[in-house]
């Protein structure tokens, strides 16, 4: 189960089943991570057209949007927009700043990042593990988007793939990165994210968030807290395996292992639904013990 294999770039997960939707208008309250006046966001059921309606309502391009970050304009990773947006979340856009090389020695085989991506063709390094090799590395901060490595242009390249690109870099050469860092505000602005998501979402309110398929649709749900805390074991164990952090893909994987009580048929679920990964048989088997321990 879960043998290596060469194969194309993984497709995305397309998450757990799911019934129907709600009805909704989806309406919630965004500002410019730097500063900016509040606008609202709406019609959208992805990504991509959260982006467009962000640059549409500030006049920006949407390749300028970096990420977005809930209820804070800080760099903080751990609110980090994924698939899920809590009905009363309030967004940030966090937008280009200015761009900077760095040069990166590779003296031992990790480089003590973690790299996760905006969904839209980003990625951008998510944790710095202290004492690393990137740790020692000026000018080389979370939320840095990595804009090219050696020369070539990674726009449009998933976290994986950038994470399998730094990890073939050979011990012992020098390799250069060019980042570009969100944009930071000169002053802060008060007061921010005092208002909540827009009551015009029908269902807000509670734990209930509106979850983003990779089909395009959008659903609004419960979301049990032991299930986000289930995520995030299962992120552990991919970011521990490829050096990335994906909570749609963790999330995708958590429903696979819940559905099966047997290891073996929970390894040939991943063959057959996520192939393309190639996990290897140890992290299918810490996936279902943490995910069936009691």
């Amino acid at each position: 189960m879960g043998k290596k294999k060469t194969a194309p770039a993984p497709k995305a997960p397309d998450g757990p089943p799911a019934g129907d939707a709600e009805p909704f208008d989806m309406v919630f309250h965004c500002q410019l991570a730097h500063g900016s006046a509040t606008r609202q966001v709406r019609d959208f059921t992805n990504v991509k057209q959260l982006y467009e309606s962000i640059a549409k309502a500030f006049g920006i391009k949407t390749t300028d949007i970096l990420y977005c970050t809930l209820n804070t304009h800080k760099v903080d990773m751990t609110r980090l927009l994924g698939g899920q947006i809590g009905l009363d979340d309030f967004l940030f856009a966090h937008v280009k700043g200015k761009a900077k090389q760095v040069k990166v020695s590779k003296n031992g085989p990790a480089l003590g990042l973690t790299i996760s991506d905006n969904g839209a063709g980003y990625a951008f390094i998510k944790k710095i593990r202290e004492d690393s090799i990137m740790d020692k590395v000026d000018n080389c901060k979370v939320g840095d988007h990595i804009a090219s490595l050696n020369g070539t242009d990674l726009s449009g390249c998933r976290h994986f793939e950038v994470a399998r690109m730094l990890k073939e870099i050979a011990i012992g050469t020098e390799f250069s990165m060019e980042l570009t860092e969100p944009q930071m505000a000169m002053n802060e602005i008060a007061p921010r994210g005092a208002q909540g998501g827009s009551g015009n979402v029908s269902a807000g309110g509670g734990k209930k968030t509106l979850r983003m398929k990779k089909d395009g649709t959008a659903v609004v749900e419960e979301v049990a807290d032991e299930v986000t805390e289930m995520v995030k074991k299962v992120n552990f164990f991919i970011q521990k395996e490829m050096g990335i952090e994906d909570d749609e893909l963790a999330t995708e994987i958590y429903y696979l292992a819940k559905a099966k009580t047997d290891s073996d048929e929970f390894a040939r679920d991943l063959d057959e639904k996520l192939a393309d990964f190639a996990f290897p048989d140890d992290f299918v088997l810490d996936v279902h013990e943490a995910v069936h321990s009691k």
